[in-house]
């Protein structure tokens, strides 16, 4: 009898790849017969090592990894100006037919049940078609994401002017509360930017797929986990299927970072608010100085994760040396010494989730990436909202507005967040009603997350039609 094989393909952004993985490893959880095959798109650029991670995959779990060639991209793209879904998307265009060559491989070995991708990749929708192969995405977002890019096509005959033009205009996408058109994700501001373009398609996709599996759960986003089940982001066709199989959160490296986690064994419980931005969340140095001035007027403890600012190293090639400089020569003078008693300060990584998770952190300034944003609900964390790229301006909306698990972090128009906003909202997270009622519901979040997991939970039940599917295919 054949073996069964799923084969998935994530962009090649490290967070993509660990969803991937753990998307994986749930699916072998179940059923440890099937066998797993993920392709490896490696760019001319540093978006991330991805080899220390994959060979502690591989040293654990029985995943198979597949490293497509690497292409290479022109020098015009390969600059500080050139965003990295521009990148992304030119990548995986160039490694289209080695994607083709890798599956027909696959597929002479063993039964493909599915090839699952993640959104950026639907330039190859039609590859594993041309095998007779259904495909699937999975959506590291959550449902509402989902919904806004499942009706933007619908948005784009509707509307005539970038959505950067509308001058904050509120847009209404079925399922999700009114959005700031400048709110929108990023790459989808300017519609005649070629990323637009290929997020539209990418969209069009999204639609026409045999199904998208989506990390949330449903009382987490029950208004657009509803919408789009009754078909209204697509009113001009049929909407497949979708399996919100979250929250699906990869497990922390704690050896890396003993130092921030003994640390945290000698605050308070509660007291410490967490600080970290994501491996693309980058700040210039004057705004480093700003949240450093904001933390130290606060009078909060904190825990402050701090990476090189952008224009050392954004899009630099993979044989660019980077340079190291000190902690100290990033931040204001005396800072250290001043606040020595109540915070710390670690260099660009700290074990996240882990982090979260311990009895003395309190509260989370982040990024609003939806990984880190299912790590603090399962934590049971409350939020200060600080979007930096990509679709983090639209979470923020959902987190503050419709799920009511955070805070505001408001910057200027061109982004800057001053020192006296940051105290403001730190102090007001950790030390004011408002702070204490996002805690309540944050927590009651967390009790329906561990419950949607759970046998006969919707996440479980989601799953298992998931596998369903596949049988009757």
């Amino acid at each position: 009898m054949e073996m069964e094989a799923l084969v998935m393909y994530p962009s090649p952004h490290i967070g993509h790849l660990v969803s991937m993985v753990e998307l994986g490893k749930l699916i072998l959880s179940h059923h440890p017969s099937i066998s797993i095959h993920i392709l490896i798109t490696t760019p001319p650029y540093k978006p991330g090592d991805t080899a220390p991670y994959i060979a502690s995959v591989s040293a654990t779990t029985p995943i198979n990894f597949h490293r497509l060639p690497t292409i290479s991209l022109p020098p015009s793209l390969l600059n500080s100006s050139t965003h990295h879904e521009t990148l992304t998307f030119e990548v995986l265009r160039l490694n289209k037919p080695d994607v083709f060559h890798a599956l027909h491989s696959i597929s002479n070995q063993f039964r493909i049940q599915a090839f699952i991708m993640d959104s950026f990749c639907s330039v190859v929708f039609d590859v594993p078609a041309q095998l007779n192969i259904p495909s699937l995405y999975f959506f590291t977002s959550g449902a509402a994401v989902l919904a806004l890019f499942l009706y933007l096509p619908t948005i784009h005959r509707t509307t005539q002017k970038s959505f950067k033009y509308l001058k904050n205009t509120l847009l209404h996408f079925p399922g999700v509360p009114p959005i700031p058109s400048l709110d929108m994700p990023k790459p989808v501001l300017d519609r005649d930017d070629e990323v637009y373009k290929n997020i539209l398609d990418s969209s069009i996709y999204l639609a026409k797929s045999a199904g998208n599996i989506i990390n949330t759960f449903e009382y987490l986003e029950p208004r657009a986990v509803e919408a789009i089940s009754d078909g209204l982001c697509v009113p001009d066709g049929p909407t497949p299927p979708i399996y919100c199989i979250g929250p699906l959160i990869a497990p922390s490296d704690v050896d890396r970072a003993p130092e921030c986690l003994t640390w945290l064994d000698t605050q308070p419980k509660g007291s410490v608010v967490f600080l970290c931005f994501g491996s693309l969340g980058l700040f210039t140095m004057e705004q480093l100085k700003e949240i450093a001035v904001g933390l130290e007027r606060s009078g909060q403890r904190f825990l402050w994760v701090v990476r090189h600012p952008p224009s050392q190293y954004q899009n630099l090639p993979i044989s660019a040396e980077l340079e190291d400089p000190a902690l100290d020569s990033l931040l204001p003078e005396g800072f250290f010494e001043r606040t020595k008693e109540r915070g710390l300060v670690v260099k660009n990584w700290a074990p996240q989730a882990a982090v979260l998770n311990h009895v003395s952190v309190g509260g989370f300034v982040t990024h609003c990436g939806w990984n880190s944003v299912l790590e603090a609900v399962s934590a049971g964390v409350p939020m200060v909202a600080w979007p930096l790229y990509a679709e983090q301006r639209f979470n923020r909306v959902l987190l503050v507005e419709e799920i009511k698990i955070a805070l505001r972090m408001t910057e200027s128009e061109d982004g800057f967040v001053n020192s006296t906003e940051v105290e403001k909202r730190v102090s007001e997270l950790m030390a004011s009603k408002d702070g204490e009622l996002i805690r309540e519901r944050t927590l009651a979040v967390k009790n329906e997350a561990e419950a949607a997991l759970s046998q006969g939970g919707s996440s479980y039940v989601a799953l298992h039609k998931l596998f369903e599917s596949w049988k009757r295919g």
